[in-house]
């Protein structure tokens, strides 16, 4: 058992924990991570590295077009090649609810500058050659969204923490909050260790709800199971990352170096809880939904199949800001979409709390808000 003190502590080794505490500790702050198990253990080293600004809420496509310009600069930022590849994004619609619903997104897209078009079928063949047409009313294609690998900006991030005089803490599992009246004082982890801070990040993806209950604060994110897998490599074929909305669709990308395709759905109905337990009806179906789009792959070995959680917020948009406990501070409810959200969310988090307030207002993400404004492209 150790006491230990620092300037912030950010609890949980993902993407949104990582990104914060290396902003924090740019801006002059001795930060420690604290992470249950290892970095990318959960929710961020379970993702399939996908980058998008194709949203439809307007905070979420200013976050995202700010986090893609982060990420075409990463590799200066952390020293290090992050794999950030813009080889676009093609949400196909097979049915007239959904173009309309593509198109009616693309005009708030628009609005802010993003690059992206309703293109017909013929145009998603030009971008995807082989691309099973039937059926195909075309497509929302922004070729400016793209790829990374989320292991090497994640550890990109806590290497830098490191190199400004912070600590990461593995196997740091955090059981109890103490407050001091309304205020967060200090940490404390399973094996008995103690970590006094005046700031406190709840960072912990799935289980950011049971950290929240550890400070008296309720924080609606609930996790559900999401299956993955990955192919064997092959010669280059696919450019963006297709995204098939349909009921039994699913979406899938070629990593740009390594030729692997990765890919996953989201099923119906959704599994709730935080199991990662593989199953078999995924890895019968995936395959199967991944050669209707792309039939050039059915040839294709699968390597491996895993899963991993989503950690969803009533309305699908993230959980940023301030809570009534003063100090604590919560960045979760990513539902999906942390790893993207990663560089953005890190630096918007660390100005808000250095000086009250972020470049991009957050406050429509706030703990407090009313759930109204669904994201509709989850």
């Amino acid at each position: 058992m150790s006491k230990k003190s620092a300037d912030a502590i950010v609890i949980g080794g993902g993407i949104i924990g990582a990104a914060t505490g290396y902003y924090l500790a740019k801006r002059g702050l001795k930060v420690f991570i604290l992470e249950r198990k290892f970095p990318c253990a959960g929710s961020t080293g379970r993702c399939i590295g996908g980058i998008r600004a194709q949203f439809t809420h307007d905070l979420t496509i200013r976050v995202m077009l700010k986090s893609i310009k982060m990420f075409q600069e990463l590799h200066e930022e952390l020293g290090t090649d992050v794999e950030w590849y813009a080889g676009g994004y093609l949400f196909l619609a097979f049915d007239e609810a959904r173009k309309k619903s593509f198109e009616q997104a693309i005009e708030i897209q628009r609005r802010y500058g993003l690059k992206v078009d309703f293109i017909s079928a013929d145009d998603c063949g030009r971008i995807v050659p082989g691309l099973n047409r039937e059926g195909l009313l075309g497509g929302a294609w922004c070729p400016t969204d793209g790829q990374a690998n989320p292991f090497k900006v994640t550890y990109g991030y806590l290497e830098g923490v490191k190199r400004l005089n912070g600590q990461v803490f593995v196997n740091a599992d955090v059981k109890k909050i103490n407050l001091s009246g309304t205020r967060v004082v200090s940490v404390e982890t399973a094996n008995g260790d103690e970590f006094f801070s005046p700031i406190v990040l709840n960072a912990a993806g799935p289980w950011a709800s049971e950290i929240g209950k550890l400070a008296g604060i309720e924080i609606p994110v609930k996790p559900d199971r999401h299956e993955a897998l990955v192919t064997e490599a092959i010669e280059r074929c696919l450019e963006p990352m297709l995204v098939d909305y349909r009921a039994d669709g699913c979406y899938f990308v070629q990593h740009y170096g390594t030729g692997h395709f990765i890919g996953c759905y989201t099923p119906v109905p959704i599994v709730p809880g935080d199991s990662v337990d593989a199953s078999d009806e995924f890895i019968t179906e995936m395959p199967r939904r991944m050669v209707r789009l792309l039939p050039k792959l059915a040839s294709v070995k699968v390597l491996r199949h895993w899963a991993g959680s989503y950690e969803m917020s009533p309305d699908g948009n993230p959980i940023c800001g301030k809570t009534p406990v003063e100090g604590f501070y919560v960045s979760a409810g990513m539902s999906g979409h942390g790893f993207m959200f990663g560089p953005a969310l890190g630096e918007l988090m660390a100005e808000l709390i250095t000086t009250g307030e972020s470049s991009i207002d957050l406050s429509e993400f706030r703990l407090d808000r009313e759930w109204s404004k669904a994201e509709a492209m989850k």
